[in-house]
């Protein structure tokens, strides 16, 4: 199934921006931008992730809510 087709694995709503490359737990791989937020507010961001959407959607958001956006990186394909 593709991304597109695709919904937040956390809450069941949104699209997706980003997947979670190495997630602790499988079931959770897929994060709308809402979602993807609050794990960045409470300070649990994804580590190494891949953007969905073409456009640094999430790299902007730990731009906005991280300081420690260094030790994240993006997945290349």
């Amino acid at each position: 199934m593709g991304a597109h087709r695709r919904r937040c694995d956390w809450c069941n709503n949104g699209t997706p921006i980003v997947r979670d490359m190495d997630p602790v737990n499988p079931d959770y791989q897929y994060w709308c931008e809402e979602c993807a937020r609050a794990l960045i507010i409470k300070g649990d961001a994804i580590e190494t992730y891949r953007e969905l959407e073409g456009e640094p959607i999430y790299g902007r958001l730990l731009d906005e809510h991280c300081t420690l956006k260094r030790f994240y990186q993006f997945a290349r394909a």
